[in-house]
C-alpha cells in the first residue's frame, strides 16, 4: 500500500519561510498527482497546492506568488516553499497521494499532517 510521511512543519514569525516536506511510498504502481491541504480540526480541507507527475502546478489564490511546489519523481517527494508566511497561514497541513496502486481505479492516500504557526 502506499505511506505518506510529512516534515517541516513549525512556529515562524510574520515574513518568515518553512519548507515542508512529503514522501510517498509505494510497493507498486503510480504517482499521478501530489499536493498539500489545510485541514485544522473543526474546519473544512482547503487545497494550498498540487502537483502532477508532469510538472504542472496549481494553487491556491491565497497562497499565489508566496509558495512553490516542487516534485522530486524518482523519490516520489513533494516539496512546498513558503515564503512571507502570514498568522492566516497557521493550519495543519496535510499531504495527499492519488495514483494507481495496483489497481485500475485511482486511490488517495493522506498523511497525518503537520503544524505551522504564524505568529508575532
Amino acid at each position: 500500500q502506499v505511506q505518506v510521511a510529512e516534515s517541516g512543519g513549525g512556529l515562524v514569525q510574520p515574513g518568515g519561510s518553512l519548507r515542508l516536506a512529503c514522501v510517498a511510498s509505494i510497493s507498486y504502481g503510480v504517482i499521478t498527482v501530489m499536493g498539500w491541504y489545510r485541514q485544522g480540526p473543526g474546519k473544512p480541507r482547503e487545497l494550498v497546492a498540487k502537483i502532477t507527475s508532469g510538472g504542472t502546478a496549481d494553487y491556491a489564490d491565497s497562497v499565489k506568488g508566496r509558495f512553490t511546489i516542487s516534485m522530486d519523481n524518482v523519490k516520489n517527494t513533494i516539496y512546498l516553499q513558503m515564503n512571507n508566511l502570514q498568522p492566516e497561514d497557521t493550519d495543519i497541513y496535510v499531504c495527499n497521494v492519488r495514483g494507481y496502486p495496483g489497481t485500475e481505479r485511482w486511490k488517495d492516500f493522506w498523511g497525518q499532517g503537520t503544524q505551522v504557526t504564524v505568529s508575532s
